[in-house]
């Protein structure tokens, strides 16, 4: 729905106009003596611009013939309604000033109804898109459970120890797919900020993989990621910690991994990093056949970005580095 005027009713339009006529003339008599001779509409042109403002084209129509017809009768020449050139110039020249007001009066009420339609319009193509958004986050999330749930079904059917193994871990996998579309917003479908949504997924994969001597700490990421960017950076960032977790900590023995996202307008950094074991002698990242690295080295090109390992003094960081997404347009 587009601006409305201030005063739409037609009874009171039409009050306001002969109002601000009577004030205007009365404004414009009092005065009289105070104005040389050549100002007779002085008075009425605001009368006009203010009601034509307010209530509309005809009110000040109205406003515009009133204060004409008066300055006519009581400030042009002699009294009463006679017609000479000066007078009709006089005449000519209010009549064009009104109706060059009125008109770039009545012109930006136009456009600025048409700009709110065309405002309104794009807040319910996006709020639309946004349904459709989350639709479509919700069908895939069900969908990977589904598939989730046959490759478990397969596996329990297979005999063959490797395969079986092989069918369990693509369904892990595809079950934490699952889970990351799932989480990425709140129960009203807005989009989490990722340290909100890593705290909650990472707290999940410390308990399912029953490290009670580990801590995790989440810093940065206030702000939700794109979600075409969201999903491939939580999947690397679960797998270095779960790497983490399985490997930089043997037996009893704990210790911290700190996940930071930070970064600027042109370009971000996950990284991982704990104080466990560190890389062992010999290790190469890129030329390793661990599936999971692969994962993260796929995810990293899908990203546009890159995936390194580092050792530390203690432990080993994992830094993901990837471009910013473009900010989207605001609408005004």
């Amino acid at each position: 729905m587009g601006p409305e005027r201030t005063i739409t009713h037609p009874a009171a339009a039409y009050g306001l106009a002969l109002g601000a006529w009577l004030i205007a003339f009365l404004l414009r008599l009092g005065l009289d003596d105070q104005f040389p001779p050549g100002f007779p509409f002085l008075t009425f042109f605001p009368a006009v611009v203010v009601v034509t403002y307010l209530a509309g084209l005809r009110a000040g129509l109205l406003t515009g013939v009133l204060s004409g017809l008066t300055a006519w009768w009581f400030f042009i020449g002699s009294r009463g309604f006679q017609m000479d050139p000066p007078t009709g110039l006089a005449l000519g020249f209010y009549a064009f000033v009104v109706a060059v007001d009125i008109f770039f009066i009545e012109g930006m009420w136009r456009e600025r109804r048409r700009a709110e339609a065309e405002i309104e319009r794009s807040r319910a193509l996006a709020e639309s898109r946004d349904l459709l958004s989350r639709e479509i986050q919700h069908r895939v999330s069900n969908n990977l459970q589904v598939v989730s749930a046959l490759l478990a079904l397969q596996a329990q059917h297979t005999l063959d120890a490797e395969a079986r193994r092989g069918l369990q871990e693509a369904r892990g996998r595809t079950a934490l797919i699952a889970k990351v579309q799932r989480g990425l917003h709140d129960g009203n479908g807005e989009a989490l900020s990722f340290a909100v949504f890593a705290r909650e997924l990472l707290a999940d994969a410390l308990e399912a993989a029953g490290r009670t001597d580990v801590t995790l700490i989440v810093t940065g990421g206030d702000e939700p990621l794109p979600q075409d960017q969201s999903t491939p950076v939580s999947l690397v960032m679960l797998e270095c910690v779960n790497n983490a977790l399985e490997h930089a900590f043997p037996g009893d023995r704990g210790g911290t991994v700190v996940v930071d996202l930070s970064g600027d307008a042109g370009q971000m950094m996950l990284s991982v990093s704990d104080d466990g074991a560190g890389l062992s002698p010999g290790f190469e990242p890129t030329q390793t056949r661990s599936l999971g690295l692969r994962i993260v080295h796929s995810m990293a090109r899908q990203l546009g970005g890159s995936f390194e390992m580092s050792p530390r003094e203690r432990g080993v960081c994992s830094r993901l580095t990837f471009p910013a997404a473009a900010p989207e347009a605001v609408l005004p």
